[in-house]
């Protein structure tokens, strides 16, 4: 599949708003991590907003691949990189509602089973699930 930059947009909002969810939940209700803890939904939340300026990076990237389309290696990739970006920022900058005390482990392991579970998703249950998605560019509507 080639995805088109409202198709990355689409996918991107509805896997984190379903599967993102999913896996924030226990560190929200603090069955996982550190005890209650409503950063972990801010967390997810920048990943969005974040993910939406990236994409437009990674559609121009992707113009100048010779067969246009992005495989799933570039897409765990752009994972670890979106990952480490966003660490620095809630550690060097801070972001609103989200502690520059925050510990980093329990950053990394919310967002790993996060970025994980949605790659898998993209790369399994959308594709069985919605086959038509795959020949739209990841387009919904």
């Amino acid at each position: 599949m080639t995805p088109t930059l409202y198709g990355r947009w689409q996918t991107r909002l509805l896997l984190l708003a379903t599967v993102g969810i999913l896996i924030t939940l226990p560190f929200y209700l603090g069955i996982v991590g550190p005890g209650f803890n409503p950063v972990f939904l801010w967390i997810l939340l920048y990943v969005a907003l974040f993910g939406l300026a990236w994409d437009i990076l990674y559609n121009y990237i992707q113009k100048f691949r010779w067969d246009r389309d992005w495989p799933g290696a570039l897409q765990l990739l752009s994972g670890i990189w979106e990952g480490i970006f966003l660490a620095l920022l809630v550690k060097l900058i801070g972001l609103p509602n989200v502690s520059r005390g925050l510990p980093l482990q329990w950053f990394f392991i919310h967002y790993s089973l996060v970025w994980l579970s949605i790659y898998l998703a993209s790369q399994s249950l959308m594709r069985a699930l919605f086959p038509r998605w795959r020949f739209k560019g990841g387009q919904w509507f």
